[in-house]
């Protein structure tokens, strides 16, 4: 049974959106993307994310927390992430984020239509 490591994790995709902004955090995704993902199949596989994992000081999550990584993240249910599935996964796991992008995207809104959420 996966254990759940939210606890020891540290949040810093709010950080890197402030100081990279928008695009350079998608930017910063993607590379981490390429980094975990199988360079023949083009999406990320439990194999290539087991492979690759120490590159992002991942090295320590069991089997089950990469499977179970790669299974919360898989919308399509095809066993592996693209590379939007990646993002929004990213995103997913950084409840901070979330809040701010909700924030900006009722202001947006607000903005844009006279309306908010």
């Amino acid at each position: 049974m996966a254990t759940s490591r939210k606890s020891n994790f540290n949040d810093f995709l709010p950080l890197m959106a402030e100081k990279l902004g928008g695009d350079g955090l998608i930017g910063e995704l993607c590379k981490g993307f390429q980094l975990l993902m199988d360079r023949d199949k083009w999406v990320i596989t439990f194999e290539s994310l087991k492979k690759n994992s120490a590159l992002l000081g991942l090295q320590d999550l069991s089997d089950d927390d990469l499977k179970g990584m790669v299974k919360e993240g898989d919308f399509d249910g095809d066993g592996a992430l693209n590379q939007m599935e990646f993002c929004v996964l990213m995103f997913r796991l950084s409840p901070e984020l979330m809040e701010q992008s909700q924030f900006l995207l009722d202001e947006a809104l607000h903005q844009e239509f006279n309306f908010s959420l």
